[in-house]
């Protein structure tokens, strides 16, 4: 870059304000439009809407603003890089330039791509895009919550659309689809609805647009909005590509605006169809039902009262020629007892006689052990005086009695 003369003579002298002032001239008329690529830092948001921040590479750093209602469409956070459109001018006030921001894009598809995944990966492991939060659509809704600028073509193709298939109730959410409060105002929304409990599905939707234009439907606060809605929600959001982590959040997603018109309610024709199909089923299920209740009634075979007589006449006799057969049994087994019981004296008699013969034999087995018997071939027993048999010499001074076979002496 070629250095530029001086144009201030060396002798001359300024005020402070005067040589501010000059210096300020200077920077802004040599620099009226430019652009610079740098990474974020320090990054605030004052009461009155403006942002202050820097921008800064590896070597050298630079102060931006950004006046309140610049548009932006994404959220400025540290250590992004961007690239940013403006002038730069000072501030005499503390003898700095500072870069006034007309315009802030994203360095590059691949710097937004990697912003994306990122925050796509963070919301994931939240559980925010788990398929069991997903709820399933109504059949037939009677009011659809529409969230989407009133005056863009989305909005008009999903009414179009609703009118052609299946006219329904149509509540419309007034929302910025672009721009730094895009975001906030579709989140705004969809927490609308769910307070007032006024729908039965909500639409998300917004027309095509550049990768940066779509980026309001990527941020969390749209998000988290989405995946916590308790009413079923429909993203239409760009064209068949476009992908924002908003469409992994809602309950179903949609190609376009249309599309999601589409997905909401059924077509007239369907409809009747469906009806035709179920009526079809019905009378089908039923004549097959009469058909078969014919057959059971046609299979029922009913008897005449003689027949019927007949028949219990001959259950009665098979029953009397049972019992008959039982009951002679039972007689010819009491017979045979009574027969037992007959001959019981015979059997008693013979059992006394040979128990008899038994005491006899005892008796006699009884007395062949005596010792009465010992005592009759001239044996004698001693006893003493407490009748106990004395069997010793040594104890024949107590001798008191003597019993022979026929008596006992006192000694």
């Amino acid at each position: 870059m070629q250095k530029p003369e001086p144009f201030v003579k060396p002798d001359t002298i300024f005020s402070v304000s005067d040589a501010s002032a000059l210096l300020k001239g200077v920077v802004e008329t040599a620099f009226p439009s430019i652009k610079i690529r740098g990474e974020l830092s320090q990054i605030t948001r004052a009461s009155s809407g403006h942002i202050y921040m820097t921008i800064k590479d590896s070597n050298a750093a630079m102060s931006v603003i950004v006046w309140r209602g610049t548009p932006v469409n994404f959220n400025l956070t540290d250590g992004l890089e961007v690239v940013i459109t403006g002038r730069l001018t000072t501030y005499p006030a503390r003898s700095n330039y500072q870069l006034i921001a007309n315009e802030i894009e994203m360095a590059g598809i691949g710097a937004i791509l990697k912003m994306l995944e990122e925050r796509k990966q963070k919301l994931a492991v939240e559980g925010l895009f788990d398929v069991s939060r997903k709820k399933p659509l109504p059949k037939l809704p009677t009011t659809i919550g529409v969230v989407t600028s009133p005056t863009g073509a989305a909005f008009q193709d999903i009414q179009n659309r609703l009118r052609e298939r299946f006219p329904v109730r149509v509540l419309l959410y007034p929302a910025t689809v672009q721009g730094q409060t895009a975001a906030t105002e579709v989140a705004a929304g969809v927490e609308y609805f769910n307070r007032e409990k006024n729908v039965d599905v909500i639409i998300v939707a917004r027309g095509g647009g550049s990768l940066e234009d779509l980026l309001p439907f990527s941020e969390e606060i749209v998000v988290r909005a989405v995946a916590n809605s308790k009413i079923p929600v429909i993203t239409g959001v760009g064209h068949e590509p476009d992908w924002m982590l908003v469409d992994f959040a809602a309950d179903f997603r949609a190609p376009t605006p249309t599309g999601a018109a589409e997905a909401v309610v059924p077509t007239k024709l369907s409809l009747v169809q469906e009806l035709d199909n179920i009526g079809h089923r019905i009378i089908t299920g039923f004549t097959t039902r009469l058909s078969n209740a014919n057959q059971r009634i046609s299979a029922i075979n009913i008897k005449s009262p003689k027949q019927m007589l007949m028949e219990h006449t001959q259950r009665l006799d098979d029953i009397t020629r049972t019992l008959g057969v039982i009951i002679r049994a039972k007689l010819a087994t009491v017979q045979q007892k009574m027969d037992i019981v007959s001959k019981m004296p015979d059997i008693l008699s013979n059992k006394l006689n040979i128990l008899n013969r038994g005491i006899e034999h005892a008796g006699q087995m009884l007395n062949s052990l005596s010792y009465k018997n010992v005592l009759s071939r001239g044996y004698a027993i001693a006893r003493d005086e407490n009748n106990n048999i004395i069997s010793s010499v040594a104890n024949a001074d107590k001798i008191a009695n003597i019993e022979f076979a026929d008596g006992v002496v006192k000694i």
